[in-house]
């Protein structure tokens, strides 16, 4: 079917209420829009000043901004989890679900097509009265739903999961190699406490899932085929892949500062960190981290947050730390383009903690990748990268969950010195996955199949 004669839909995005969720929700919106879809994107006011300028077809994309009702647990003007520690989520949950009747009356009076959610698993009783159809869509990897969010792992209310409990994963899970280990299976027990008003993370997404019409996934079946078949068989209706939906390489340029402190240094050189816009270190291991970047004796750039209880990221520097990488090492507080820091050609390697968004960064550049996931989908992306495509390395941790400098220092050696075994292997491998992604008509097809799934939905009584 010609795209020209498609139906062109109306499509209602109501994602969760955090950047990572809602830019990937953006990019979607502009791939359908690109296509003649139009697009009706509800989210919180201060999101809307910090994402705008992510829309690329505003005469196709409308923003229509929520006010978000206040929380008593939440500090004054909470809008966005960027606002709050990860601790208060359950409550900007709270917040989430006052925003009901807001979009129950825009829903009424637009009667879109579509509505596209995650987190919000009352869509479905707002849209099925009104005709829209409902498509649940997770923006984290199909392995991270797969070993947690399905039926078979079973949860019941007001008993928390031990770490026991979750460090098995469900009946059928397909993968031997993409699972939790040791103690890791602590990062999960969130998932059987209350998020939002008398309900479980685990409650709330399994619901958000189990009452739409459609699940979809932003991946791929090369990478993660299995793990979608098992989901949708799980939960026994279609799971449709939008592909990685990554956003078109900016027109900007990179801020001469950093382009100028990079070109001092051979291509390939420069390790570059970046653990993404919320995750915080403590003191200690931040200066275990610098210090392991120190030992390595290569030039780097690290874009971290400050750590906690301290005001930037020079008064936490380890004593002389300063003085003896001058030259050859930035640490840097704020942000940074971190598309274009990759794509310069003096950076190698890249250190991160393996969020779904940063993961497709990693296999879609050249850069060597060496990964210190934190939370439970990091850890899973990363055994996914580091032992099932084994395209990069994962830093070995102590029993406390911490790594020395030792560790993170082995890794990016392993994978930046030129004789090694490992890094031969890894780069060989990432090369050949990195072929797939970037092929012509990869992603475009993923997005043109991903429309003629919707368009089988439509036609569906």
């Amino acid at each position: 079917m010609s795209e020209e004669t498609n139906s062109k839909f109306h499509i209602a995005m109501f994602p969760w209420f955090a950047v990572g969720h809602i830019t990937p929700f953006l990019h979607l919106s502009n791939e359908l829009a690109k296509r003649g879809h139009k697009i009706s994107f509800f989210l919180p006011r201060k999101a809307l000043i910090l994402l705008e300028n992510l829309n690329l077809h505003p005469n196709l994309i409308t923003f229509h901004p929520l006010t978000v009702p206040s929380v008593a647990t939440l500090p004054p003007g909470t809008e966005t989890a960027s606002d709050i520690p990860i601790s208060d989520a359950p409550s900007l949950a709270v917040a989430m679900d006052l925003t009901r009747r807001q979009l129950e009356v825009s829903l009424q009076a637009m009667r879109p097509d579509f509505i596209f959610y995650d987190t919000a698993h009352w869509i479905p009783q707002v849209a099925r009265p009104l005709g829209i159809r409902t498509v649940c869509y997770n923006v984290v990897s199909a392995a991270a739903i797969a070993i947690v969010l399905v039926p078979a792992r079973e949860v019941t209310p007001g008993k928390p999961l031990t770490e026991e409990e979750l460090g098995k994963p469900p009946v059928g899970y397909p993968s031997n190699t993409v699972v939790l280990r040791g103690n890791e299976a602590r990062s999960l027990i969130f998932i059987s406490l209350p998020f939002g008003d008398n309900i479980t993370f685990h409650g709330r997404t399994t619901t958000a899932m189990r009452e739409c019409d459609a699940i979809a996934l932003r991946t791929c079946r090369e990478i993660e085929g299995d793990l979608c078949a098992y989901i949708s068989n799980q939960y026994g209706k279609p799971v449709f892949l939008t592909g990685p939906v990554l956003p078109e390489p900016a027109m900007e340029t990179l801020d001469e500062k950093w382009a100028e402190w990079l070109s001092r240094f051979e291509p390939g050189s420069v390790v570059f960190c970046a653990f993404g816009s919320q995750h915080v270190l403590e003191k200690g291991q931040f200066q275990e981290l610098l210090r392991g970047f120190e030992s390595t004796g290569l030039p780097f750039l690290i874009a971290l947050r400050p750590p906690i209880g301290t005001n930037s990221v020079e008064e936490a520097f380890p004593e002389g730390f300063e003085e003896r990488v001058r030259g050859r090492g930035v640490v840097h507080g704020g942000w940074v383009q971190q598309p274009l820091i990759l794509s310069h050609p003096s950076v190698g390697c890249f250190v991160n903690h393996c969020g779904f968004g940063s993961m497709w960064e990693s296999l879609l550049g050249d850069c060597q990748i060496v990964m210190v996931p934190h939370l439970a989908d990091q850890i899973l992306n990363t055994r996914l990268l580091a032992n099932e495509l084994k395209v990069g390395v994962e830093v070995e941790r102590e029993e406390s969950g911490w790594f020395s400098k030792e560790s993170l220092c082995r890794a990016i050696e392993s994978v930046m010195y030129e004789k090694s075994e490992v890094g031969l292997l890894v780069k060989k491998n990432h090369a050949k996955w990195r072929e797939v992604l970037v092929s012509p008509n990869f992603m475009t097809g993923y997005i043109n199949r991903f429309i003629q799934n919707l368009q089988e939905l439509q036609m569906k009584n």
